[in-house]
């Protein structure tokens, strides 16, 4: 079957215009571009005018628009691919940034297989991503209604000094807090009430997230994540929606690289050098592992009640599994402690093999993300 050559449509997205550069087939140059505007109206109108020349195909770079031109281009039966921007080649002379000339790089680039494309994520999967990104969104607000509150009780010369903070104990003080000047009292009260609205805000957005971990779609990999010591049930919500489909990742190192805790390399002839690690990729998926991580510094005999709650009930396989991970990880962590490499680096070295095992948990216990 002969293969049918595509017109490729470069675009540059932003959130009022679009600008396209179109490339004919066998020709190594843009022979158009065009600027419309970013609505459904003027998109259905440049995709009539195009098709009317031949089949097309679309492609643009993933940023804060999101994923709504590729999904309209897909509803009328265009092919459209997002591409990964971190990826996109660059020339070292090139100083010029242009809008048309993004588009026109892309289509050129595009025609010629050196771009990366991305896995576009589903309705109800960016949804489910969306709300479990609330849920941190309103922790950081949280944290910093709680960072306004005791500074300015600071300034003041108020410090709390009979444990840590924000126990009980630390609030019923909070609230014992008395001011003479009524300016005082005013600011005093402002931060108290926009502290107890962060944190009612992000009580009612962590019930709608567990809530969403206990469905079908997530019930599954969220219950064989919490499994693994310092992986608790919205820490496996937020690796099973930033990820969504595991399997498209054919082994345990692509996925360590799309968390970006890989070293980087830049080595030349008889030459190794490796630096620090990429940060490439989901950045989120990095901190949750990061922090996961920090549990490898306990004993392997310490389970506490919580994580053996969430081992009851799963496969024994699962178990095993999650139980090899821990004792790798507790001695890679103290090899390396011992050996002078500071405790941040070596909880990012476990971070990156507990990476591994969060990808061969998916994939041995045949555990799919199921379509809402």
């Amino acid at each position: 079957m002969k293969e049918i050559i595509k017109i490729v449509i470069g675009l540059d997205v932003h959130k009022k215009t679009i600008v396209a550069a179109v490339l004919h087939p066998g020709l190594s140059q843009v022979s158009e571009r065009f600027t419309i505007e970013n609505t459904t109206e003027a998109i259905e109108k440049m995709v009539k005018r195009l098709s009317e020349r031949g089949a097309l195909s679309f492609c643009y770079e993933a940023g804060p628009c999101g994923y709504e031109v590729y999904r309209q281009l897909r509803r009328l039966g265009q092919a459209c691919v997002v591409i990964a921007p971190s990826l996109t080649p660059q020339k070292p002379g090139d100083r010029v940034k242009t809008d048309r000339r993004d588009a026109e790089k892309l289509a050129r680039y595009f025609r010629s297989g050196e771009l990366t494309e991305v896995r576009v994520p589903s309705v109800e999967e960016e949804a489910a991503r969306d709300l479990v990104r609330a849920r941190e969104d309103a922790l950081e607000d949280q944290s910093r209604a709680r960072h306004r509150l005791t500074k300015f009780m600071l300034r003041q010369g108020r410090v709390y000094r009979n444990g840590k903070a924000w126990t009980q104990k630390h609030r019923r003080w909070i609230q014992q807090q008395r001011f003479e000047v009524t300016m005082y009292t005013q600011t005093y009260h402002a931060y108290v009430r926009a502290l107890e609205e962060c944190e009612a805000r992000l009580k009612s957005i962590e019930t709608d997230v567990l809530a969403l971990g206990r469905q079908p779609a997530y019930a599954g990999i969220v219950n064989a994540l919490g499994c693994f010591k310092g992986i608790a049930p919205l820490t496996a919500l937020t690796l099973a929606v930033e990820t969504q489909d595991f399997k498209r990742f054919g082994r345990a190192a692509s996925y360590m690289g799309y968390t970006g805790l890989v070293s980087s390399e830049s080595s030349s002839g008889e030459k190794i050098r490796r630096g620090a690690i990429t940060r490439s990729g989901n950045g989120r998926l990095r901190r949750v592992l990061v922090e996961a991580a920090w549990h490898a510094r306990h004993k392997v005999t310490a389970v506490g009640e919580g994580l053996r709650k969430r081992r009851e009930g799963c496969q024994t396989r699962v178990v095993n599994l999650a139980r090899r991970a821990e004792e790798r990880l507790h001695r890679r962590y103290w090899h390396l402690v011992n050996r002078g490499k500071s405790p941040q680096v070596a909880v990012v070295a476990c971070a990156r093999e507990l990476a591994g095992f969060v990808w061969a948990m998916a994939n041995q216990a045949n555990l799919e993300i199921i379509a809402a």
